[in-house]
C-alpha cells in the first residue's frame, strides 16, 4: 500500500487531488495535512471525511517537531506539496506571508522528507517529493510563443518569487543530496472548490448578487485555462511515471482573455439562469501592480513522455464549473460568510487532538 502525504489538500487543487486519489485507487492511504488558513476548507472532503483510507492532520509545515512526527507516525512514500500562499493580490499587501509558507514551508518538507527517507547509502528507494509550482514563475509572455521548461525564471509578484524560490530549493536538495523530486507548473486552475477571491468564483458570484464585476486594465490579459480534474490526472502521472529531477510544465492550450472569460459566464448565466444578468455589471478597475500579459504553457514533454493530455475543453470545463456553483450555493456562502471556519471545530476538533496527542 503506498502512502501519499498531500499538504495543502484542504485548499482548491489540494482537495480536488485528495477526491481524485481516493476514487482511483483502492490500496492507498492518503494524509491530508493543512493549517486552515482562509483557503482551507475541510468541507471539501466531507464526501471522504469517514473512509478508512484518509487521515487529515491540522499540522503547519513551517512547524518542523509537527512535520517530523508526521513522517514518524506514517510510512511516506510521495509527498505532493500544494501548501502555499497563492493569491498574488494578498502578495503584494503581505509578502513576508509568503515567503513563510511558500519558501520555509517547503525547506522545512524537504528536512522531514530527507530524514525520513534516506538510507544508509544516501539513496532514497523508490520515495518522492514532487512540488506543485505555477506558470507565474516564468515571468510574461509577448503576443507569441509559449513556456517550455527550458524558459528562464522571471517571476514578477511577491507570489510567483516566493514558488520559484522554492521550486529552486527543491532542486537544490536533488543536487546537493541526490534528493527525488519532480516539478510540475501549471497554467490558471478552474473548476470546484476554487475559493471565491479567484477570478471565475468571484464573477459567478458576483453576477447572481447583481453586483459588480471588476476586471483589471482593459481586461485583455491572457492565461490559459486547465480544468482542475485534469491537473490531478497530470500529477498522478508524475508521480507514477516523471523522470527524477524533472520539470513538467502542466497545460490545456485554453488560452483567454480576462473579459472573454467574464463573458462567458455572463453569457451563460443570462440564457441559463437570469435574463436581467448583462455585461453592463463588469467594472474596469486599475490596474494591479506587476500585472503579467500573457501566459501560455508548452505541455509538449508532459504529453510525449507520460502520454498525458487534459481531457476537458474550456467550453465544456466552465458549464461544468458554473453549473456546480449553482448546485452548491450552500458551500459559496459558507466560504464568503467565513461560517466554513467553524466546520473544522465541530467535526475534527476533539479527535484531532487525540491525533496530535498519539503523535507525541
Amino acid at each position: 500500500m503506498k502512502t501519499y502525504l498531500i499538504t495543502g489538500g484542504a485548499g482548491f487543487i489540494g482537495s480536488n487531488f485528495v477526491l481524485y486519489l481516493l476514487k482511483r485507487y483502492e490500496d492507498i492511504c492518503v494524509v491530508n495535512v493543512d493549517a486552515l488558513t482562509y483557503a482551507g476548507n475541510l468541507e471539501n472532503l466531507i464526501a471522504v471525511e469517514n473512509d478508512d483510507r484518509y487521515h487529515f492532520r491540522k499540522v503547519n509545515i513551517c512547524d518542523t517537531r509537527a512535520v517530523d512526527r508526521l513522517f514518524e507516525q506514517f510510512d511516506v512514500d510521495f509527498v505532493v506539496n500544494f501548501a502555499a500562499e497563492s493569491h498574488v493580490d494578498r502578495s503584494i499587501e503581505t509578502p513576508q506571508v509568503f515567503v513563510n509558507t511558500n519558501v520555509c514551508g517547503t525547506v522545512s518538507l524537504l528536512d522531514a522528507a530527507r530524514r525520513a527517507w534516506e538510507l544508509d547509502d544516501g539513496s532514497y528507494g523508490s520515495k518522492k517529493f514532487l512540488q506543485v509550482s505555477t506558470d507565474e514563475v516564468y515571468g510574461s509572455l509577448g503576443v507569441d510563443g509559449y513556456f517550455t521548461e527550458d524558459t528562464p525564471l522571471d517571476p514578477h509578484s511577491p507570489y510567483s518569487s516566493s514558488k520559484a524560490s522554492a521550486d529552486l530549493f527543491v532542486k537544490a536538495y536533488g543536487d546537493t543530496y541526490g534528493f527525488p523530486f519532480n516539478i510540475t507548473r501549471c497554467s490558471n486552475n478552474y473548476g470546484p472548490f476554487q475559493f471565491p477571491e479567484k477570478l471565475i468564483p468571484l464573477i459567478i458570484n458576483n453576477a447572481l448578487h447583481g453586483k459588480k464585476l471588476p476586471i483589471y486594465g482593459d481586461g485583455l490579459n491572457i492565461r490559459d485555462w486547465l480544468y482542475v480534474e485534469d491537473h490531478c490526472k497530470a500529477i498522478d502521472v508524475v508521480i507514477e511515471r516523471g523522470r527524477l529531477g524533472e520539470v513538467y510544465n502542466v497545460g490545456g492550450h485554453n488560452e483567454r482573455t480576462n473579459v472573454a472569460i467574464v463573458e462567458t459566464i455572463l453569457d451563460y448565466l443570462s440564457c441559463n439562469v437570469n435574463e436581467n444578468i448583462s455585461r453592463d455589471l463588469i467594472d474596469y478597475v486599475s490596474d494591479r501592480k506587476g500585472h503579467d500579459r500573457r501566459y501560455g504553457i508548452d505541455p509538449k514533454k508532459i504529453s510525449n513522455e507520460l502520454g498525458w493530455m487534459p481531457d476537458t475543453p474550456f467550453e465544456d470545463g466552465i458549464k461544468k464549473t458554473i453549473a456546480w456553483y449553482l448546485e452548491n450555493k450552500s458551500w459559496v456562502e459558507g466560504v464568503t460568510s467565513g461560517g466554513y471556519q467553524n466546520y473544522y471545530k465541530a467535526m475534527y476538533g476533539d479527535r484531532n487532538r487525540l491525533s496530535q496527542g498519539e503523535d507525541r
